[in-house]
């Protein structure tokens, strides 16, 4: 059994769509970033590969290629999931915690998920996400960006 811990940040890009975990947050700008900015999945993609020992997100899809310009990453963590299989390893469970004082998650939590649930091959009752708010601390807390931290176990 292997542990894996990500991390990842982003800011706030008026006239993006939001997409966290996979799923569209409407009524809610989106993040700035090289891919579609789902920082939820960036998370968990540096947490499955940590645990894999295969790098980070970055050695794999780095922001300075024109090919992950504005990827899907829900694509990107489907490619992940295959790479730590062929490495022998198979997912457990996930666990997530994005921070953010705007949008609100819970309306969106089971959503998030079955979709991330689908993505990595598991159960939905695998995989953990929870919404905390940074109490307006920092920047994240004065709702200039998102936060996502995952851990995950892989057999």
């Amino acid at each position: 059994m292997r542990i894996g811990f990500g991390y990842d940040s982003h800011v706030f890009e008026a006239g993006k769509p939001l997409v966290l975990g996979g799923v569209p947050i409407p009524g809610c700008d989106g993040l700035k970033a090289h891919s579609d900015g789902d920082v939820v999945i960036h998370a968990l993609i540096d947490a499955l590969f940590g645990a894999a020992a295969l790098g980070d997100i970055g050695s794999h899809f780095p922001d300075t290629s024109e090919r992950w310009r504005g990827a899907d990453s829900a694509a990107l963590l489907a490619a992940a999931v295959a790479e730590v299989s062929a490495a022998g390893y198979s997912v457990g469970n996930a666990d997530i915690t994005v921070i953010c004082e705007r949008p609100r998650l819970r309306p969106h939590v089971e959503a998030m998920r079955e979709r991330l649930a689908e993505l990595m091959g598991v159960e939905t009752s695998c995989v953990s996400v929870k919404g905390k708010t940074n109490e307006k601390m920092d920047a994240v807390g004065e709702g200039r960006g998102i936060i996502a931290q995952a851990a995950v176990l892989l057999g």
